[in-house]
């Protein structure tokens, strides 16, 4: 088996021309196309990107900054369609606009809606078409990258999309791109930004499978020498705590804000268990520029779809507020 993930990586490597890290017989990667809204034919299609750059060096517009917003979606509550919508309009608000949009716990539901909605439709390439690539899960994580940040070959371009099938009890995984950028180097090969979406194993289960997992992304990261791995680290056992540092990663917002605890999670003390630092953003080789929590807000029950309404109407009283999300999202800045 160990010379057979050997192979398998070697030909990953030459076939999509993206460094990887070592053999991990616990760890493979599954490569997949990134889909554009055509609306010639009115549906997303799928595409592979390649690198297209022709720039010869670094100069980027926004001052060389990247925006990531990273938001566990909640994929259990009521009216997930409408809670999406808010969501998304509130980032598609937002007065720095985002390139880089990670989300967690998208459910089916959730995901038809988001692949309905005209912004991410004209401006954002996905990771996702459909649920092709879920298996049997309920919810994954999803990437969207913003098209209009990718449009000067001369500053940055698209890589490969690929998820990382790890350990994990809940059958997860690590959603990763690469970001291409061009190299001041004599060689001229692009300079890779890697970006690993997550959603680390829930509940406070020992053995935990975090750390194995982490340490895996970190693998990924390190092929690279700069990158982020951001999303849900669900950090609820004390060993937790040093997960990111002792994977030689930054946590950005202990470096950015280290007396503040930054809870992204039961902060209105809405929820049974004591709040806490859920979401994260840790980096490797980039500088941490800032960092901000976004607070979920509400939608009436009226948002409920129609046909979902009387069922929903018997688990809450019509007038009541729906949050977004339980959780509360994440926005970074970050440069190289």
């Amino acid at each position: 088996m160990s010379m057979f993930s050997r192979l398998r990586n070697r030909t990953l490597r030459w076939w999509y021309d993206v460094p990887l890290p070592a053999c991990m017989a616990d760890a493979s990667p599954i490569f997949q196309p990134w889909y554009r809204f055509d609306s010639s034919v009115n549906k997303w299609v799928a595409f592979n990107s390649t690198s297209g750059l022709t720039g010869t060096g670094y100069n980027p517009s926004n001052g060389g900054k990247f925006v990531l917003v990273t938001w566990n979606v909640d994929a259990t509550s009521p009216a997930p369609e409408a809670r999406i919508s808010a969501l998304i309009s509130h980032i598609q608000s937002l007065v720095t606009p985002a390139d880089i949009i990670f989300l967690q716990e998208v459910s089916r539901s959730a995901l038809l809606a988001l692949l309905e909605m005209p912004w991410l439709r004209g401006h954002w390439y996905s990771s996702e078409a459909d649920t092709t690539n879920w298996g049997k899960q309920s919810f994954t994580s999803i990437t969207l990258v913003s098209r209009s940040r990718l449009t000067d070959p001369q500053n940055a371009a698209l890589g490969p999309i690929w998820r990382v099938k790890y350990p994990s009890r809940f059958e997860r995984d690590a959603l990763c791109c690469d970001i291409l950028l061009p190299s001041h180097g004599p060689a001229k090969n692009p300079l890779r930004v890697r970006l690993a979406n997550v959603h680390l194993d829930s509940l406070p289960i020992n053995p935990s499978l975090r750390p194995r997992q982490l340490s895996i992304i970190t693998s990924y990261l390190r092929a690279t020498g700069h990158g982020l791995v951001a999303g849900d680290f669900n950090p609820v056992l004390p060993d937790d705590d040093i997960l990111v540092s002792a994977n030689g990663l930054l946590d950005v917002w202990n470096e950015l804000y280290p007396s503040e605890a930054g809870f992204t999670w039961g902060a209105d003390g809405d929820q049974p268990f004591p709040p806490n630092r859920l979401d994260k953003v840790a980096v490797v080789g980039l500088k941490p520029c800032g960092i901000k929590i976004i607070a979920p807000g509400d939608i009436g029950q009226a948002g409920t779809s129609k046909l979902r309404q009387e069922e929903e109407d018997q688990k809450h009283d019509h007038n009541s507020l729906l949050k977004w999300s339980d959780h509360s999202g994440l926005v970074c800045s970050f440069a190289l």
